[in-house]
């Protein structure tokens, strides 16, 4: 009898949690801006908890694919093709520091070799999208993609709040900010996220300079596969990137109606804020407590560094 009373107690419960999540998910979809979405996130999974855990590591995936094909639409083509260029040397500079430097630390610091591996790619490409292919080449195990995931998540929740009062603090023009956002905030998510705060320019920018930079993901899955003797996987493709290009490619050479493309944009940045949402909903303090202090050690002391030498380098251009 007391066991049917504890049951009916907890799904009640349950059952008012899931409302309140519920409600919030609409309130943040309707009326709030990516910043305070993610607050708002964090709320909820580290006070609260968030009901749907499993369900909503996949929505989230596929809106944030869906928003930035949407960002695509409100880009210019040749633009994209400019910015990865450009940055060419400048993004395979940083990505070859952050990769030893994440090496050297992770050895120092005695993190296990598959977590400090998938920090140090996530720290030096795109964050959670690049932790999940690398992650597929060298087979990690869930620990070993949780603990990573859980670090980089940590950051870019810290990253999200910071980042627009730097910016202002040195008076970073639109391209400045966008630039370094897209080189020194792991995922792309919270990158759209910091550079919408900034102004729509620097979003633009930030979006194309990261998503060029995603592209990194595909050589080094190779070059992993051949370090780590795996082979690798077509699943590792950030597919969504074409989508996004071909967007790109249809807003350059084909004339769409101004109501159509704002209203993708606008949507595509509602995305965004619910996805942020979520991504803050899915820390926890068990998320936390299972990073553990090395890893967290590696992660925030590698992305410090890239953070102050990338921030130095576009101050001083």
């Amino acid at each position: 009898m007391e066991e049917n009373i504890a049951q009916k107690i907890f799904r009640s419960k349950v059952a008012a949690r899931t409302v309140f999540f519920t409600l919030l998910f609409c309130i943040v979809f309707f009326f709030l801006s990516a910043s305070f979405a993610l607050a708002l996130g964090l709320v909820v999974g580290i006070v609260f908890f968030n009901p749907f855990p499993d369900k909503s590591k996949v929505v989230t995936k596929y809106l944030l694919q869906g928003a930035i094909i949407g960002l695509g639409f409100g880009m210019n083509f040749t633009k994209v093709v400019e910015a990865g260029r450009e940055g060419f040397v400048f993004t395979l500079m940083t990505i070859g520091a952050a990769m030893g430097l994440g090496y050297l630390l992770g050895r120092w610091l005695k993190v296990e070799k598959g977590i400090s591996y998938l920090i140090s790619v996530g720290t030096a490409i795109c964050g959670g999208s690049a932790i999940a292919a690398v992650s597929q080449v060298i087979k990690a195990d869930d620990k070993e993609i949780s603990v990573s995931i859980g670090t980089v998540f940590i950051l870019n929740a810290v990253a999200l709040f910071i980042f627009p009062p730097i910016g202002n603090w040195f008076g970073m023009s639109q391209e400045q900010f966008g630039v370094w956002a897209a080189i020194a905030i792991h995922d792309t998510s919270s990158v759209v996220g910091a550079a919408s705060q900034y102004g729509n320019e620097s979003l633009m920018i930030a979006t194309t300079v990261k998503l060029a930079r995603a592209l990194w993901i595909i050589p080094l899955a190779l070059i992993t596969s051949v370090v780590f003797k795996k082979q690798s996987s077509a699943s590792s493709f950030p597919w969504f990137i074409l989508f996004f290009i071909l967007a790109s490619l249809f807003n350059t050479y084909i004339e769409i109606p101004e109501i159509l493309s704002t209203g993708i944009l606008k949507i595509s940045k509602l995305a965004f804020s619910v996805t942020l949402f979520l991504i803050g909903a899915g820390i926890s303090l068990k998320t936390i407590k299972k990073v553990g202090a090395r890893p967290l050690i590696q992660g925030v002391v590698l992305w410090l560094v890239i953070l102050l030498a990338s921030l130095a380098v576009i101050l001083n251009k």
